[in-house]
């Protein structure tokens, strides 16, 4: 889709979900309102400059919707392998060339973004999402429970904060998991994002898998929770093995479960929301997650143990 094409959908977006701002909006110390969204978008399949450029694009979209947050897809600065030596071909540190270059030519813009990387850490490969910050690297998410068997597991959950706003990272597979939303949840979080790529033989069975395990996430622990996926042109895709679809589907669920926000399927698009920090849910509070782990958690891990 040409550049002018989606700038003119990020306007036409804007219009309808955005409010003018006020000044007193502007010069609050503590606002009532943080823009958030995600940048559903094609990932050149091992073209770093590419795939940086569209992160460029993405924020300057953002900018000119006045997000405070951005999200871009898993593996998006790489690409996602179905073989190791792929992804070790393409993947680099947190300290390398490649990550100085994102965060000089990022810097300029007054946006908390994330973005994914296969990251090359020492001898091994992370699944791992930047989160940056005019031109600084704030902290990083490596995917808990990732997919492919190349990928070392994270154990590091980390809670970040933008304008009074306190959101964590999943990515992907993880959102099918309990585990790690409710950690996150029990240190504060209030949104959970959770970047994707997605190239799958059957759209709808995983469509319907993957909505259900995130309205469930959601939920039981009273979060925002953002499904931020890429799209993909065709049905093959150089480094994967199968054929299928990258379909997009990216949407904000609110605490309740219902859909706040959404990109649609198959196009490339900024998704936008405007997130009333004041707003009151039915299911705000992650009270049942913390509940449940202080009273069964003991019975939990006996049940595990006999499992063995």
């Amino acid at each position: 889709m040409p550049c002018s094409t989606r700038s003119f959908l990020a306007a036409a977006l804007l219009s309808v979900a955005l409010p003018p701002l006020s000044a007193a909006d502007e010069s609050s110390a503590a606002p009532r309102y943080v823009r958030i969204g995600h940048y559903q978008c094609l990932c050149e399949q091992g073209d770093f400059a590419a795939n940086l450029g569209t992160v460029l694009e993405g924020l300057q979209l953002a900018a000119d919707a006045r997000l405070d947050i951005l999200s871009f897809p898993e593996s998006f600065l790489t690409g996602y392998y179905a073989a190791e030596e792929d992804a070790r071909a393409h993947a680099f540190a947190l300290d390398s060339p490649e990550m100085k270059e994102v965060l000089e030519k990022t810097a300029a813009f007054d946006i908390l973004f994330m973005v994914g990387f296969n990251e090359l850490r020492g001898n091994d490969l992370y699944n791992t999402v930047a989160v940056i910050e005019r031109g600084k690297m704030l902290g990083h998410y490596s995917k808990a429970m990732p997919v492919m068997g190349y990928f070392v597991p994270g154990r590091e959950f980390p809670v970040f904060q933008k304008k009074g706003l306190k959101f964590g990272v999943v990515i992907c597979a993880d959102g099918g998991y309990i585990e790690p939303c409710r950690i996150l949840s029990l240190k504060g979080a209030r949104v959970i994002f959770a970047p994707h790529y997605n190239f799958v033989g059957d759209p709808v069975q995983h469509y319907q898998m993957v909505r259900n395990d995130h309205v469930a996430r959601a939920v039981e622990n009273g979060v925002y929770f953002l499904r931020g996926n890429n799209v993909v042109r065709g049905t093959e895709l150089e480094g994967m093995k199968h054929s299928g679809h990258g379909y997009g589907d990216s949407y904000l669920l609110d605490p309740t479960g219902e859909i706040a926000a959404s990109a649609g399927l198959y196009e490339e698009y900024l998704m936008i929301y405007n997130l009333d920090l004041e707003k009151k849910c039915r299911n705000r509070q992650n009270w049942r997650s913390l509940r449940s782990s202080r009273e069964l958690a003991e019975i939990l891990k006996g049940v595990v143990e006999q499992q063995r």
